[in-house]
């Protein structure tokens, strides 16, 4: 089968953004199917490119990069913009690459674009991939608040929908949304998912890692440092248990990083927590290796609350607990499996508790830790997920 793949995000572990795209199209090529992904520079992953037009082979992978640059620290109208420009282009690959499946991975929801033009023109089979759901999203995080666009964007979510074979969503309540809004499209949960093998390694002590932390426990946050992060919730409850012995490695960037660290200095917590920065999962590895919990949250707002975040997916591979503050599937996730804490993304007191807990019972977080690695490899085994996702393709074109 050929497959085509519109998605901005593209990158592998050796940089240091998701890999869902890269890990799943790997494995398919290794099982004889054929690839295309359609990809541009984003400035956590390693693709780069000096022309607006390049090709590269990565792992068996056509990787075609369009070079409009995106960052999460530019302004709405630059990535929206870039985002448009990206999609039309696009668009003469759809209408032009030999395949039998498209994918487009969303978001931004423009790269439905593409997908669209392929099933349309050329009557192909059109996945669309749901890994927020927009523009609820941006509408709830007041992002979008012209009524005007709110308008459109609302009926091309549901046209995308409509058009699409096959939605694929990361989460069961990004699900729900898509029913919601299109009642009977046929749609199907492949979250992101746990690379066993990368994080099962423990190599001793991270690249960073400051040696006056030695035999301090450690917590860390793995993840982008966006509106939607939200890691002043985390913060906040550091500082009700600064008294305590622990430090906390932050690893990532984004849009919020220089209002964090302002924040870390004006409580006082600089010889605390620790800005890493930005590295290759390869390097995030080290430090779930040596980690007691990661943190994970997200903005207190109905939509995020159906998040299917990588941090997590990693953690759970690496054996670690989390301590999490969703309110929607994650939670009921954590309760049933016993793979972490809960706390209230309103109160810095509960991550203040749950940070003591995980410090004053190292066999229950231990336990939690067992916990989290069983959860990785019978729920969201990256192999057993990428074999469900071609499962899913095929049946498209029997």
């Amino acid at each position: 089968m050929r497959i085509l793949v519109f998605y901005q995000y593209f990158g592998t572990t050796k940089g240091g953004w998701s890999t869902r795209i890269y890990e799943f199209t790997k494995r398919w090529v290794g099982k004889g199917h054929k690839v295309t992904v359609v990809t541009t520079p984003y400035y956590k992953s390693d693709i780069k490119s000096s022309q607006f037009y390049s090709k590269r082979i990565i792992d068996g992978i056509e990787v075609i990069i369009i070079n409009t640059p995106d960052s999460n620290k530019n302004s709405l109208l630059k990535r929206s913009v870039f985002a448009l420009i990206f999609s039309l282009v696009s668009v003469y690959f759809a209408l032009t690459k030999a395949h039998d499946v498209v994918i487009s991975s969303s978001g931004p929801m423009t790269t439905a674009i593409p997908g669209i033009a392929s099933k349309v023109f050329r009557n192909k089979k059109f996945v669309f991939e749901i890994r927020d759901l927009w523009p609820k999203g941006g509408i709830e995080l007041g992002m979008i608040s012209n009524t005007s666009l709110i308008k459109f964007g609302l009926w091309f979510e549901k046209y995308c929908y409509k058009c699409a074979d096959l939605v694929v969503a990361c989460s069961i309540g990004m699900r729900q949304g898509v029913e919601s809004v299109a009642p009977g499209t046929k749609t199907v949960v492949i979250p992101n998912s746990s690379d066993l093998a990368l994080f099962g390694k423990r190599d001793g002590v991270p690249k960073g890692y400051p040696t006056f932390w030695q035999g301090e426990p450690l917590f860390i946050y793995a993840g982008s440092l966006g509106l939607m992060d939200d890691c002043r919730q985390f913060i906040e409850g550091i500082k009700t248990v600064a008294h305590l012995t622990f430090k906390v490695a932050i690893i990532g960037d984004g849009a919020q990083k220089e209002e964090l660290i302002d924040l870390v200095r004006s409580y006082g917590l600089t010889d605390k927590v620790s800005f890493i920065g930005l590295l290759p999962k390869t390097e995030v590895v080290e430090w779930f290796g040596i980690a007691c919990s990661s943190f994970v949250t997200f903005k207190n707002i109905a939509v995020l609350h159906t998040s299917s975040p990588n941090k997590m997916f990693d953690s759970f591979a690496a054996g670690v607990p989390i301590i999490q503050s969703t309110k929607g599937w994650i939670r009921e996730l954590v309760y049933k499996y016993q793979c972490g804490i809960n706390v209230d993304p309103e109160d810095p007191k509960s991550f203040g508790s749950a940070i003591r807990f995980i410090l004053e019972n190292p066999e229950k977080a231990m336990k939690y830790g067992e916990n989290a690695r069983f959860v990785a490899e019978n729920l969201f085994d990256r192999n057993k997920l990428a074999n469900l996702y071609l499962k899913e393709m095929c049946n498209l074109n029997p």
